[in-house]
């Protein structure tokens, strides 16, 4: 690797600090742009300080403003799904089948450069499919990956793993799960976001925006360049020898079992719960009437299903619990941390900060520029508030009015604040809590190579915006 890239990579690693820090500082910038350029409801400044101060709070509690009252919204059940994801995901993982299978898909992973290439590619196909399966696998694949190179003893860059793993959180927008999409699907979406304006359709189909041809070539160029890309990169960084942290292990299984503690030890037991769970789901997505579409595969639903298969495959409840114990605290980062970013979401809704910078790229956009705009402000505005839901249901609005009066395409318009809102996963750690949590791994390990990834994306997509 050149001597310029390795000292890039060096200042970049020494000048991050903790995930937790990055929250807070990107609160208190919040915080102090919306002072600034927001006027509140009250006169003086120490009335609207109060005001930002409360939109804080209770954005940190998962609280929204309906009809003048605060009311419990999405974000701390979120905060839980993410949580649970997690865990049952790492306990999936733990399990003998599973270990079997990512570790044949590891015997091809013998050097830095064919493991980005394997991994980079599995996570972006996964990820195209569903966003939350792409983010667990990914993280697991690249411990795994570091697992085998420890054993085996040969030298890998694990912060190139680490980021490869992570590579799925800048396609999943324009996958299968994409948020925006799928509520520009949904029947009177679009008139509930834009209910006084003239013109606007009842909804737009998904083969508008995820299967139109624009989006099938940016996916399918995606696809090819990322893993190539990291394979040329694997070949020019530093390598070095792996020494992971051990994963605590549960040695209880030596008393004498007794009475009811025999049915944690059970193997039909686990086997007949997971197996029901297993099969209510495959009845959810296959059989039940009215349910088959895309929105079947939510969060809620791919934890039932990794809770089915966690017991199906550990064979009891008893080696279900220590794996339970081994996943724990990589969850912990995300109790934390989430909360931070639901405050900055309460800040920028509620003080008009994030329809400000919507509408000032609006406002200089004309008919050309309209889409790289957006896709540049969907990318900013995901940095303060990581959220492809929540960015969709405020900054949506903005955009598809613009569009609307620019008569330009809505379609493009939707592709373009999910393609500015997954690439600038790569630059805002807040997605990444799971991996770096599985991983061991920290933000200034893996940022200088999702840095790399984000620039070859910002290159397709607005070739993609441009051409089609």
């Amino acid at each position: 690797m050149s001597s310029f890239s390795e000292k890039f990579i060096r200042s970049f690693r020494a000048a991050l600090p903790s995930p937790l820090s990055i929250a807070i500082g990107l609160t208190i910038i919040t915080f102090i742009l919306a002072l600034i350029f927001t006027t509140g409801q009250s006169n003086g400044i120490g009335n609207h300080i109060l005001e930002l101060a409360e939109y804080w709070e209770n954005g940190l509690w998962g609280l929204d403003q309906k009809d003048g009252a605060w009311v419990r919204s999405w974000q701390l059940p979120f905060l839980v799904q993410m949580m649970l994801m997690l865990v049952l995901g790492y306990i999936l993982a733990l399990s003998a089948p599973v270990k079997l299978f990512i570790g044949y898909l590891t015997q091809f992973c013998t050097n830095t450069a064919r493991a980005a290439f394997i991994v980079t590619i599995l996570t972006l196909i996964i990820s195209l499919i569903n966003w939350g399966l792409g983010l667990i696998f990914g993280a697991i694949f690249a411990r795994k990956v570091a697992e085998f190179a420890e054993e085996r003893q040969f030298n890998l860059n694990y912060g190139l793993i680490g980021a490869a793993g992570y590579s799925g959180l800048m396609v999943w927008h324009g996958g299968l799960s994409g948020s925006a999409p799928i509520k520009a699907s949904e029947p009177g979406n679009l008139l509930s976001l834009l209910p006084d304006t003239p013109g606007i359709p009842d909804r737009i189909s998904m083969n508008e925006t995820v299967f139109s041809t624009m989006n099938i070539v940016v996916s399918i160029t995606l696809l090819i360049v990322l893993p190539m890309a990291m394979y040329w990169m694997g070949k020019r960084v530093k390598s070095q020898p792996i020494i992971l942290k051990k994963e605590k292990r549960n040695t209880l299984e030596t008393q004498e079992l007794i009475g009811a503690e025999k049915l944690d030890h059970y193997r039909l037991f686990s086997t007949m719960i997971g197996s029901l769970i297993v099969l209510y789901t495959l009845y959810l997505f296959f059989i039940k009437p009215d349910v088959i579409s895309l929105k079947t595969i939510t969060p809620d639903f791919i934890n039932l299903s990794l809770l089915g298969w966690a017991f199906l495959l550990h064979q009891s409840i008893f080696k279900f619990l220590n794996a339970l114990d081994n996943a724990i605290g990589s969850s912990s980062g995300i109790l934390i941390q989430f909360p931070f970013y639901f405050g900055i979401l309460g800040i920028m809704k509620y003080s008009g900060l994030m329809g400000l910078m919507s509408d000032f790229f609006v406002d200089i956009s004309t008919s050309t520029t309209f889409s790289i705009n957006t896709f540049f402000s969907a990318g900013i505005v995901n940095i303060f508030v990581p959220s492809g839901g929540g960015q969709w249901a405020v900054q949506g609005p903005i955009i598809l009015q613009a569009a609307q009066d620019l008569n330009l395409s809505i379609p493009e318009s939707i592709m373009a604040i999910a393609y500015g809102d997954q690439l600038t996963n790569m630059l805002q750690p807040f997605w990444a809590l799971p991996l770096l949590g599985i991983t061991g791994l920290k933000p200034k390990d893996i940022l200088p190579y999702t840095l790399f990834l984000m620039g070859l994306g910002t290159i397709i997509f607005i070739l993609g915006l441009l051409i089609f």
